[in-house]
C-alpha cells in the first residue's frame, strides 16, 4: 500500500522531540507515584493522551489523590524545561522537511501537546513554514485515541483524511489516526521498542525507514 502524496502530519511528542523518556519520568516521579490514588498503570495507557484527559482517565480508572488544577498545573510547570531546554529534535528533520516540501507536500503538527507546548518546540528548533499546527485543545471534541483530531486536521487542510499519511509513535495516536482513515505510519524509537504498532499500515524502524515510508 503506497502513501498518499498530498499532505503529512506529524505528530510532536516522540516523533518530532524524543520527549516520551522525560514525560515517562514525570509519570514515575508525580502521576503515577502522588497522583493516582491505587493501582499501577502502565505508560502506553497514557501516551498520546491529552494531559487533562489522562487526568480523567486515571481518576474514573484507579482514582486520584490530586486535584485536576494541581495536576494541569504540574504539568505546564515540567513542560518549560522539559521542552526549553531537554528535548532534541528527530535525527534528520530538518533534511526530511526540506525534502518534503521540495516534493510539493504539505506538511503540520497534530498533537495532543498545547499549543504554548508546540511554540516551545517550533521556536527552538527553527521547523520552517506550516501549513497548519493543530492542538487537540483546538478542537471541541475527545481526544486520541478517538479520531477528530486528525479528521479535524484533515478538513483544515480541504482534503479527505485519506488523502493524509501520519506519522504517530504511541498506540492511542495511531489508533486516532488509523480510524481517521489516514495512511498511518508508526515511527518505532528506543521509547516504544517493547509496543505493540502493528495497527499502523507501516512500521519505520527508523528515520531511514521512515523516509523511505513517505517517498514510498
Amino acid at each position: 500500500m503506497d502513501a498518499p502524496d498530498e499532505v503529512v502530519l506529524f505528530d510532536m511528542d516522540g516523533v518530532l522531540v524524543d520527549s516520551e523518556d522525560y514525560w515517562h519520568e514525570f509519570e514515575d516521579e508525580f502521576v503515577f507515584a502522588d497522583a493516582v490514588a491505587s493501582g499501577d498503570p502502565a505508560h502506553e495507557e497514557v501516551t498520546g493522551m491529552h494531559f487533562r484527559e489522562i487526568y480523567d482517565y486515571l481518576d474514573e480508572t484507579y482514582g486520584t489523590a490530586v486535584t485536576k488544577e494541581e495536576f494541569v498545573d504540574a504539568y505546564h510547570e515540567r513542560s518549560e524545561t522539559l521542552y526549553g531546554e531537554q528535548v532534541v529534535l528527530m535525527e534528520g528533520a530538518e533534511e526530511l522537511f526540506d525534502d518534503l516540501r521540495d516534493d510539493g507536500r504539505r506538511l503540520a503538527i497534530v498533537s495532543s501537546a498545547p499549543q504554548s507546548w508546540i511554540s516551545i518546540v517550533r521556536d527552538r528548533f527553527d521547523l520552517g513554514h506550516l501549513e497548519l499546527v493543530l492542538s487537540a485543545e483546538d478542537i471541541d471534541a475527545a481526544g486520541k485515541p478517538e479520531p477528530h483530531i486528525y479528521e479535524h486536521a484533515a478538513a483544515e487542510l480541504g482534503v479527505e483524511p485519506e488523502e493524509c499519511v501520519v506519522v504517530e509513535d504511541s498506540v492511542n495516536g495511531i489508533e486516532s489516526a488509523v480510524r481517521s482513515g489516514a495512511f498511518t505510519v508508526a515511527y518505532r524509537r528506543a521509547h516504544n521498542r517493547e509496543l505493540d504498532l502493528s495497527q499502523a499500515h507501516v512500521v519505520a524502524e527508523g528515520p531511514e525507514e521512515l523516509r523511505e515510508a513517505l517517498f514510498g
